[in-house]
């Protein structure tokens, strides 16, 4: 063994850096470029009832954002509209991406929404490299914002504005003092009401976990504003397949062939939710509410 071969074994093997990466203080990769998912890896989950965060959001309402930021369409009115199509929690961006192609261009807009930097990132640069190996074809639809929603959906989004909302194998926040954090709650279920178009409006939720499963339906079979769908309605929408397929989650759980829990729930109009005198959604003390007796 010569010296060059002794000196070369005791170094450590340096990692190669892919091309798009200039330097340690350039892009991890520039616009355009498939980003590699390692580079963008983050903690599965994070608090989202911390204030240990900034997010920009928009004071004095969602009349104020410009959409024509994130999708491109030939109609200026769509782009003012902003989208009906949210994919909260979306990942890295499977399902957001997927939804784009499977959704009429014309009528859907579809935005992930995610609470960690680096994840919302790597799903903007994935949909800006789709745009170009379509020469802008496709995935014009679609975009993704950094935001948390438990927060700040009033902000971003107007009253019935959305036509489907999807959660994803959310977090399971398994420890009772964390139930609070689950992204489907009474509450949340009201603000979610708030932004389904009636009649039109879907709620989507899927997971691994079936103790959560059971929190959802329990929750949003509860919810005065929302109908549950039949097995025979659940079939004949071609977004409950893409959301057992699409989502990175569901590849692995698909993977491992463990089971999937999941509900379709259709928002209603105001006026069948309480046809019913006789039964009321909040308890007494509640929102002032007052037994009757």
């Amino acid at each position: 063994m010569t010296d060059d071969d002794v000196s070369s074994a005791t170094k450590p093997n340096k990692r190669v850096l892919p091309a798009s990466i200039e330097d340690e203080q350039g892009p991890l990769t520039v616009d355009g470029e498939m980003p590699q998912k390692r580079f963008y890896r983050s903690r599965a989950h994070c608090n989202p009832l911390a204030h240990n965060d900034a997010f920009d959001y928009p004071t004095d309402g969602p009349d104020h954002i410009d959409w024509k930021a994130h999708f491109t369409t030939e109609d200026d009115e769509n782009n003012k509209e902003g989208p009906n199509v949210l994919d909260i929690g979306c990942g890295f961006g499977g399902l957001t991406v997927a939804l784009a192609k499977l959704l009429p261009k014309d009528e859907y807009r579809i935005l992930g929404l995610e609470i960690r930097a680096k994840v919302t990132e790597y799903v903007r640069l994935r949909i800006a490299a789709l745009r170009k190996e379509s020469n802008n074809q496709q995935y014009t639809n679609c975009s993704v914002m950094r935001s948390n929603t438990m927060k700040f959906m009033p902000n971003l989004f107007r009253k019935s504005s959305l036509k489907k909302v999807f959660f994803c194998f959310p977090d399971p926040h398994f420890k009772r003092k964390n139930h609070p954090r689950r992204i489907v709650s009474e509450r949340l279920l009201s603000e979610y009401a708030y932004f389904l178009k009636p009649t039109v409006g879907r709620l989507y939720c899927i997971t691994d976990v079936e103790d959560l499963h059971n929190w959802h339906m329990e929750k949003c079979r509860a919810h005065p504003l929302f109908r549950e769908l039949s097995k025979e309605e659940m079939e004949k929408d071609v977004c409950v397949e893409a959301m057992k397929c699409e989502t990175e989650e569901g590849k692995k759980v698909l993977r491992a062939e463990a089971q999937m829990f999941y509900g379709v729930f259709e928002r209603v109009r105001n006026e069948e939710a309480f046809v019913d005198d006789e039964v009321d959604f909040w308890d007494e003390g509640q929102l002032g509410v007052i037994s009757k007796g």
